[in-house]
């Protein structure tokens, strides 16, 4: 019987140039516009629905509260109170704390600044839709979006998306030819961040606009009043990190090197099935 060689490995074209330009461009511009934004929260760090600001009740702050004679820091989510010391609302180390929504260490500038972290944030902002319109325009012109990015019939099929979904639960990941694409659950989470998530995070962004507002004052209205508009900016870069978290974690479980390397050069390497001993290819 012949013996059972090792699978070979063969390096693929996976990323082109402008794919992984695109890519590194959003990884700083998100991260200076989510350090920034918290720069911004951290002005006033609670948030309201509707169109102005019900002081007394906000579905969500970040404050300082004395409790048993000391300082605390108290973060409110809807009923729930958490005491989140040293971290949210009360931050710092022991001895050096003060009184602001998101510590210093998470924002841009570290110091208190509204009128710099709009700056940042503005900056950053233009760099993420310039760079996002032409991941677009590329994506669309060369086929990247179509061909990459929406599921083939055999993959929209309820039997092949609920394998899926068990094989990622169990950190089984494809090899050989199918690790050659996106797999269902990689091409539904791609579109629902660039097509629902940052679409939304852009457009809320602008609603809180004044100078926006006045050219298009019906975009506001739309996600019903200022407030809804800023929670809802929040929720999305909120769910933003999540898919970025996790996005880093299947990186280092699947093959830091090898997935690194495929966004920096392009190339990715597939295991393939060699010829047994004694067999010719």
């Amino acid at each position: 019987m012949a013996d059972k060689a090792r699978p070979a490995k063969v390096m693929i074209r996976r990323h082109t140039v402008v794919t992984r330009i695109t890519h590194w461009l959003n990884v700083l511009a998100l991260s200076l516009l989510l350090m920034s934004g918290l720069q911004i929260f951290n002005a006033h760090p609670a948030l309201y629905w509707g169109a102005k600001s019900t002081f007394a009740q906000p579905w969500l702050a970040m404050t300082r509260q004395d409790v048993a004679g000391a300082p605390h820091g108290v973060t409110t989510v809807g009923n729930l109170k958490f005491d989140t010391t040293g971290l949210f609302g009360w931050s710092g180390k022991e001895g050096l704390r003060e009184q602001r929504g998101f510590p210093s260490w998470a924002t841009i500038p570290s110091y208190r600044s509204l009128t710099d972290g709009r700056r940042w944030h503005l900056f950053f902002a233009w760099m993420f839709v310039i760079n996002g319109l032409i991941y677009w325009l590329w994506g669309l012109i060369g086929g990247h979006i179509r061909k990459d990015m929406l599921p083939n019939r055999a993959q929209l099929k309820l039997s092949h998306i609920a394998h899926e979904i068990v094989t990622h639960a169990q950190l089984k990941f494809p090899k050989g030819d199918e690790a050659r694409s996106y797999n269902v659950i990689q091409k539904f989470t791609y579109l629902a961040v660039i097509v629902v998530l940052l679409p939304l995070m852009v457009l809320t962004g602008l609603s809180m606009s004044p100078g926006f507002n006045a050219t298009v004052p019906g975009l506001v209205d739309l996600f019903g009043g200022r407030q809804s508009a800023r929670t809802f900016h929040f929720l999305s870069a909120s769910l933003i990190v999540t898919f970025v978290m996790v996005h880093v974690a299947l990186v280092l479980v699947s093959g830091f090197w090898n997935n690194i390397r495929s966004m920096i050069t392009g190339r990715y390497a597939i295991e393939v099935e060699a010829p047994a001993k004694g067999e010719t290819a």
